[in-house]
């Protein structure tokens, strides 16, 4: 095979990487300990775009170490009897990437995943080696993601969430029964146990006290871990999706769970669909853990209308859920708890909280609560204000109709 050169092998391990989206780089902290005599930062722009929760756009450059694998996954591209182009990185080639682009302004961090390549231990041992000459050689300060390799030794991962801001473990599919059948090589149970790990020792090194009314950061990973399902290689139903990320949420404190449609890959297995599933379904998804994490809503009365266990496509999970929940409505802004408020379709957080301490000092007026939510047609039909009461125009099948957006405002990509 010929020898490939630097800009080669990173044409193909960027385009290896592109099917893994957990890599936001939202919740770390600036690595004082290093800022006094290190280069980099966690703010900027350049060359993978994703955005945190807050809006900020921002930019890795997202590899894998290596393509090549020992595993043979089947809805993966880069499966050891896959027929694609390979090639690998050693870790002095990452770090010599890294500090170039970042030296030219084209990102702020890295997200490193790999292939297994000889042996879990060795391919985390090798990512680990990135971060550390990063961080110890090149003081690097920047944003650092690595993906951890579930079977690799305890001390591996706790060398990487000392180097890394964030740690990835993906749970790859929705069920035990679909990982067995697509992945069998890889086992759930590690899987876990590695999350479980990493979610120990992080919280045994978080210090005492709280910063602004929070908890302060851990030293260890401080923006957390996350991990990612893929969406439609099996037949799992929406319920059972978010039924299990409610339970990683619970159990590993995890910051992000991330949902990838499935992407049918060259050569494929005849037991993986013949065409992806609908990019809304990934979109009401992501929609529906919103919800879980920032609105208290339970997995199951989010899905609780679907005979299929499938989102509505149609309309967002909040409006479907308000359409079933007619009596819940209409909620006073003026006296209603945070908790009802919070369900109101067309208010967010910040809303509801601009409310609860507007309506301290004065009633308020459907006006005020335009001029808080900034548009009001989505909330009007589910409130009641000082100068406003919906009457009658609470009808479920009217509504939908009303309140579906158009084609064209459908946000897909």
């Amino acid at each position: 095979m010929a020898q490939l050169d630097l800009r080669q092998k990173l044409a193909i391990l960027a385009d290896a990487a592109k099917y893994d989206a957990s890599c936001a780089s939202s919740g770390t902290v600036k690595r004082s300990s290093r800022d006094s005599k290190g280069i980099g930062s966690t703010g900027g722009s350049g060359i993978c775009h994703s955005y945190a929760p807050d809006g900020r756009c921002i930019s890795l450059l997202k590899v894998l170490l290596t393509n090549f694998c020992i595993y043979d996954c089947v809805y993966c591209v880069n499966r050891s009897s896959s027929n694609v182009r390979r090639a690998r990185f050693t870790p002095e080639e990452v770090v010599t990437l890294t500090m170039n682009f970042y030296k030219r302004n084209y990102i702020e961090g890295l997200f490193l995943s790999s292939g297994i390549v000889q042996s879990p231990d060795r391919t985390m041992e090798e990512m680990v080696r990135v971060a550390r000459l990063l961080r110890e050689r090149e003081h690097f300060g920047g944003y650092i993601h690595l993906k951890i390799i579930p079977d690799a030794a305890p001390e591996l991962l706790a060398d990487a969430a000392r180097y890394a801001d964030r740690l990835s473990t993906n749970v790859e599919l929705p069920t035990d029964i679909a990982l067995a059948a697509l992945a069998p090589e890889k086992k759930p149970v590690e899987i876990r146990k590695a999350m479980a790990y990493v979610s120990g020792i992080r919280e045994a090194s978080r210090p005492e006290g709280r910063v602004a009314g929070r908890k302060q950061p851990t030293a260890l990973a401080p923006a957390g871990q996350s991990t990612q399902m893929i969406i439609g290689a099996d037949g799992a139903d929406d319920a059972a999706i978010l039924h299990r990320s409610s339970t990683l949420y619970a159990g590993y404190g995890l910051k992000r769970v991330y949902y990838s449609a499935f992407s049918p890959i060259p050569d494929s297995s005849s037991r993986l669909p013949l065409a992806p599933p609908p990019l809304m379904r990934e979109h009401r998804l992501y929609q529906a853990d919103w919800l879980m994490r920032f609105y208290g809503f339970d997995a199951r009365e989010i899905v609780a209308g679907g005979e299929d266990g499938l989102l509505d496509l149609a309309i967002d999970p909040k409006l479907a859920w308000a359409l079933r929940n007619r009596d819940r409505f209409p909620a006073d802004v003026n006296r209603a708890p945070r908790e009802l408020l919070l369900r109101v379709p067309g208010l967010g957080v910040r809303s509801v909280d601009r409310i609860l301490q507007t309506r301290r000092h004065h009633t308020l007026r459907l006006d005020d609560v335009a001029r808080i939510a900034g548009a009001i047609d989505k909330v009007r039909p589910f409130i009641e204000a000082f100068d406003w009461t919906p009457g009658s125009t609470l009808d479920s099948a009217a509504l939908r109709s009303r309140l579906r957006p158009e084609p064209q405002q459908l946000n897909l990509f």
